[in-house]
């Protein structure tokens, strides 16, 4: 059965899971939708068709949504950054591909319930978000600025400051809208991967922590992702699975090819799918800045990787084929235009 997984399952549009009354998160507070200040692009709607021959349980989305170069793709006209970070969402959500997004800036700075509510604002009610944990918990190092390490994190995976900071905030603010939980490892030092035994004993807390505040929020999934391939084995999975988590696929050139990461999951089945599309491998574990430059302005794919999105598709047939759900969400970095690389992971996913 776990061999054959991520083969060609049956690919049909089912309905979405729907939670009992205990486990159905309350609606985000004070939720008021406002006037339409970016437009969808009207080509969008030429994807309505194949969106409605994918799984429900299915949802695609991009890991920023700020990017004038996708004009005539998702937005009709030409909008600075600055209007599209602010207001993008209420046309982005629109889109009949776009069913999720992942919202990295919480990675870098907590948010606020009010900030929170605010992106719930922009969409309806079918829509769900992935956020990331701030690096303050989820980094063992205090960096500067330019993310150079300049001492350890003594709040290194601190369960309080995990639920206190970031599963509370986006509760409150986006209530029914929230969809993962997503904690992401940064890169860790050799006092942390030399003592794996320590630092699974860590996540361990956490994540009973964050389960136990999401006792009543039985819908809301919880991904641990890694940027150190040696972490990649049983003792992890035993942790994910003790609470109830999953392991979210990284692809970028820090961790293996995703067919080397797909193991996690079977061992972890029956379970959803998050992935997170980051970076090509062809620029390597550091490439961002060289993929940003060759890529821009993101209106087309420059640097296409077949073979990922090949492999990505069969395991999102399989995994919703067995009626589990899949987030799926990709950078501009992976392929050159995010919005496109989702339109080729649709048509591959269908058989």
């Amino acid at each position: 059965m776990q061999d054959d997984l991520f083969g060609a399952a049956p690919c049909r549009p089912q309905a979405e899971p729907q939670d009992d009354e205990a486990g159905r998160p309350a609606p985000a507070p004070s939720v008021r939708r406002r006037p339409a200040k970016v437009r969808l692009a009207p080509a969008a709607e030429d994807w309505r068709g194949l969106a409605q021959q994918l799984p429900a349980q299915l949802r695609f989305g991009v890991s920023t949504w700020s990017y004038p170069g996708w004009e005539g793709l998702v937005w009709e006209g030409d909008y600075a950054p600055g209007v599209l970070s602010k207001h993008g969402l209420g046309a982005y959500h629109q889109h009949p591909l776009l069913r999720t997004v992942c919202v990295d800036r919480t990675f870098w700075r907590p948010l606020t319930a009010a900030q929170y509510a605010a992106y719930a604002a922009q969409v309806d009610e079918g829509f769900r978000f992935v956020v990331k944990c701030p690096a303050l918990v989820t980094d063992a190092q205090v960096r500067g600025d330019e993310g150079k390490a300049l001492k350890p994190n003594p709040d290194f995976l601190d369960p309080r400051l995990a639920v206190g900071h970031f599963v509370l905030p986006a509760l409150a603010g986006l209530g029914a809208r929230l969809g993962v939980l997503v904690f992401q490892l940064s890169p860790l030092p050799w006092n942390w991967l030399g003592r794996p035994g320590a630092l699974l004993d860590r996540l361990d807390r956490l994540l009973a922590a964050v389960r136990q505040a999401l006792s009543a929020h039985a819908s809301v999934i919880v991904a641990v992702e890694v940027r150190d391939p040696e972490l990649l084995g049983q003792a992890l999975v035993d942790t994910l699975k003790a609470h109830g988590a999953t392991f979210c696929l990284g692809l970028h050139g820090k961790m293996p090819p995703i067919e080397a990461q797909l193991p996690m999951l079977r061992a972890l089945w029956p379970g959803p799918l998050v992935c997170r599309w980051s970076l090509n491998r062809v620029f390597g574990p550091y490439g961002y800045a060289d993929a940003q430059k060759k890529h821009a302005p993101f209106d087309a794919l420059v640097s296409e990787d077949t073979h990922t999105r090949a492999e990505l598709a069969r395991a999102i047939r399989g995994i919703t084929g067995a009626g589990q759900p899949a987030y799926v969400t990709v950078s501009n970095d992976a392929e050159g235009c995010a919005p496109l690389s989702i339109q080729k992971l649709a048509q591959a996913v269908l058989p």
